[in-house]
């Protein structure tokens, strides 16, 4: 069955091809379509263009979209969805004054989340984590990277590892997984963090790639998590098996872990709260997509990361969410936008650009998805009945999604 959306307000991010990322002024171009149609054929977007030029189709199903918008889903180019329980109590003890690093510091923070993890059951892991991604997709996520990181053994993180291949089976939307082992060092391991390096490159690396668990390899590089060294040496172990970087850095500290990355050739560099000039030089010598996670800094009231210096000095940015249970407990990318908009200085146009097409960068899918592109997969959001696209950002807090489409399929609730 073909589905045409017609009397589109605005049909938005419209681009004959998507090859490359959005870089500096590139993300203040967003080209739009008035009075628009779309047709959706065998879940791909098959044609469209202006209402005055619109064909006589037949067999069709007709979605009258008067008054409304039609834009590619958002991107979540990092999450950590799936995951065990919850960490509210640490919510409160960050009220009452605690860090981010003490709450680490006397076992809470990553280790804790692991604990409720190793104890949780594979069957129930997954249906906590299949709950989450029903949510995030109603919110508009028609695309998602998801994380291990909270199993820190080869058992729970190759439990949390197949819960994301059971999720790609089920769902329709592209699921990219990433194998975080290097999330945090176990208690166990603690004092002697070479021999659980060892473990993750030797054991975990070898079973993960084995059974073809995960697209790209991740390091929580960190004052206190990973060394500089750490990351380089596991980064390059993950490479020797077919595995791609992604990279947690600057998050608290710089201590040069973009560089690494961009020596080898991550696809990402996520968080970037603290930039310095000599990170922005270093990232202008590859291809590694910027990623920022306002609603990060929103939760554990950090700074955000530096946008403007990131595009203004002609790089692209993308934008995620970091869904996790402990420093960001919403996988909510219309939050992000507004974010984006609101504390980062990003205007509405560089920060739809941000979460679609640099976003489906960071993903490694952009050859299929993040534009409303001929032959692309068919993910989008209709709004309601909204003034202009500014609108989606300026009214944070709010819901303005109609509808979310996923191959040409509504979501079922939205």
């Amino acid at each position: 069955m073909k589905t045409l959306f017609k009397n589109v307000k605005q049909l938005i991010q419209v681009r004959e091809e998507t090859l490359q990322p959005l870089k500096g002024s590139e993300m203040q171009e967003l080209p739009v379509l008035d009075d628009a149609w779309l047709l959706v054929e065998d879940g791909k977007i098959a044609d469209f263009g202006a209402m005055d030029t619109l064909p006589d189709f037949e067999e069709v199903m007709e979605i009258d979209a008067s008054g409304k918008m039609l834009l590619p889903g958002w991107i979540d180019s990092h999450t950590h969805l799936v995951y065990a329980g919850n960490r509210e109590q640490e919510f409160v003890d960050r009220i009452n004054g605690l860090t981010y690093e003490e709450i680490a510091e006397k076992g809470g923070g990553i280790v804790n989340s692991a604990k409720k993890l190793q104890e949780t059951s594979e069957g129930d892991l997954y249906l906590q984590s299949a709950k989450r991604l029903e949510e995030v997709m109603k919110m508009g996520t028609t695309a998602i990277e998801i994380k291990s990181g909270y199993g820190l053994t080869t058992e729970a993180e190759l439990k949390m590892l197949r819960v994301i291949q059971k999720l790609k089976r089920n769902y329709d939307l592209p699921i990219k997984s990433t194998f975080l082992g290097a999330h945090a060092l176990p208690p166990e391991y603690k004092e002697d963090k070479e021999a659980y390096i060892d473990l993750l490159i030797n054991e975990m690396m070898p079973k993960v790639v084995e059974e073809n668990l995960a697209t790209y390899v991740d390091v929580f590089c960190e004052k206190g998590y990973f060394s500089l060294a750490d990351t380089r040496r596991i980064l390059k172990a993950g490479r020797d098996l077919g595995l791609t970087p992604k990279i947690h850095v600057n998050q608290f500290n710089a201590i040069g872990g973009i560089q690494a990355a961009v020596e080898n050739n991550a696809l990402s560099v996520d968080h970037l709260e603290v930039l310095y000039p000599e990170d922005i030089e270093a990232l202008k010598e590859g291809e590694t997509m910027p990623v920022a996670l306002p609603s990060c800094s929103l939760f554990l009231g950090i700074p955000y990361t530096p946008a403007r210096e990131i595009i203004d000095s002609g790089l692209p940015l993308a934008l995620a969410t970091d869904y996790n249970p402990g420093s960001t407990p919403s996988g909510n990318m219309n939050l992000v936008v507004s974010l984006a908009c609101i504390k980062m200085k990003m205007n509405p146009e560089e920060a739809i650009n941000a979460a679609t097409v640099n976003a489906a960068y960071a993903m490694g899918i952009l050859d299929t998805h993040g534009s409303i592109t001929k032959g692309k997969a068919a993910n989008l959001i209709l709004t309601e009945a909204i003034p202009s696209y500014g609108f989606l950002p300026y009214s944070f807090g709010a819901n303005h999604i109609d509808s979310v489409y996923i191959n040409g399929k509504k979501v079922q609730g939205c």
